[in-house]
């Protein structure tokens, strides 16, 4: 179980990743319907209470995962991968079993400190799929990934719902044995993929924390500036797990099985874009093109979404946001390119760090003005608000894409040497 794969394993290497990530993810779509119906009974059903008090929530993740992600990232370097992402998976799992039998909101916050201490399979994933594949077929490695994304959010969200109407604790249940037989499976099956000769050679703390990672991103070229793309998806990104459920729920009427249904059609639409057309976009347009591509369509689908005021003119943007599945595969083929293999994990502890700021300040982006916007409806007609914040920043990172996002040869020495400099 400890060896690490070889160069005629890597396709093998590939669907055992894509087989965990996407159960990690699935059991994070179950949640995605049922939490804030969970949150709410704790409220007494009040809708903008239940937004604050979401914010709150997910603020605790993002700080947990803001100091720890690196530590985890430094050590998937260290000690290698499969250790991390096994360690993650069961704190997953225990987080669930404190959703399942909580008894007040308080002890949700207890498993998610927990979880957002551990939440590093899918970054460690990602080190594993570089670790593993060539520079030039990274971006559709990534691609898997995302494939993998989409199952999760295709079938959970649906598999949530329906399970609520069961009993309300069921889907958290449900999780917590979707990351027990995920454990179980990484355990016997997922084998190392980092080789001990490629390892760093100690574990250095200067390196493990959040100020440690931002050194590692302004030592390569251009590699802070794709951070902060990153980290402005992530942003805009944050929009659909913060308001989303209510947004749906409160703007169209539609019940939570209807939602899940919804997100379960972003899903689909999700994986045909990663089976589909990410490999032939990468290689007519590049990694940078298809990021570009995914930034814009990404943005023009937030629009949509927050300005539709029927749920059929909001199902027209499923489709064409569907396309930001460009975003990670793009994104994340050149940033792997600027690194060398012992630092694979760092980076991605360092993209995660950024990911737990965006969970951070993300939910008080968005719920404030959605509980704001749900408070004076009555005048001022905006429900979608927040979704329109959302979709500016995409847009934002879609210039900042513009500049930094260039292949490595297309960098001239003088440009690098003011990267190299900050």
């Amino acid at each position: 179980m400890t060896k690490t794969i070889s160069k005629t394993h890597r396709q093998a290497a590939l669907g055992f990743i894509f087989v965990t990530a996407s159960l990690d993810v699935l059991s994070l779509g179950v949640m995605i319907p049922v939490l804030p119906e969970l949150m709410k009974r704790f409220n007494g059903g009040d809708t903008a209470s239940t937004a604050l008090w979401i914010v709150l929530f997910a603020t605790t993740w993002g700080v947990m995962q803001f100091f720890c992600a690196p530590i985890l990232g430094l050590m998937s370097d260290r000690f290698g991968r499969r250790p991390v992402i096994l360690t993650s998976i069961f704190g997953l799992g225990i987080d669930f079993l404190f959703m399942a039998f909580a008894p007040t909101i308080w002890w949700l916050f207890v498993g998610r400190v927990f979880n957002g201490m551990t939440a590093a399979s899918f970054s460690t994933a990602g080190a594993y799929v570089a670790d593993v594949t060539k520079p030039e077929d990274r971006a559709k490695g990534f691609g898997l990934m995302g494939a993998a994304f989409g199952v999760g959010f295709t079938f959970g969200p649906a598999l949530g719902g329906w399970l609520w109407h069961f009993d309300h604790r069921l889907p958290f249940l449900v999780c917590a044995a979707l990351a027990l037989c995920n454990w179980l499976y990484g355990f016997f099956v997922l084998p190392e993929s980092l080789p001990v000769e490629k390892r760093v050679k100690r574990f250095d703390w200067k390196k493990a924390n959040p100020i440690g990672s931002l050194n590692l991103l302004r030592s390569k070229p251009n590699l802070l500036g794709l951070a902060g793309v990153g980290f402005l998806f992530q942003l805009s990104h944050n929009v659909l797990p913060s308001v989303f459920v209510l947004y749906m729920g409160y703007r169209y009427h539609w019940p939570v099985n209807v939602i899940g249904l919804t997100l379960m059609g972003s899903g689909i639409a999700g994986i045909l874009m990663q089976a589909v057309v990410v490999g032939p976009v990468v290689k007519a347009v590049g990694e940078r093109g298809a990021l570009l591509m995914g930034l814009f369509l990404g943005a023009v689908g937030f629009m949509i979404y927050g300005l539709a005021p029927t749920g059929w003119l909001y199902l027209c943007g499923l489709p064409i946001f569907a396309f930001s599945g460009l975003i990670q595969p793009g994104l994340q083929g050149l940033m792997t390119r600027r690194v060398e293999p012992w630092e694979q994990g760092q980076l991605q502890g360092a993209n995660s760090a950024m990911m737990g700021i965006t969970a951070i300040v993300g939910p008080s982006l968005y719920l404030f003005p959605f509980a704001w916007a749900v408070r004076h409806d009555a005048t001022l007609h905006m429900p979608g608000l927040p979704v329109l914040i959302a979709a500016t920043l995409m847009l934002g990172a879609v210039v900042l894409a513009y500049r930094y996002a260039r292949p490595l040869a297309a960098i001239n020495a003088p440009e690098s040497s003011a990267d190299l400099a900050g």
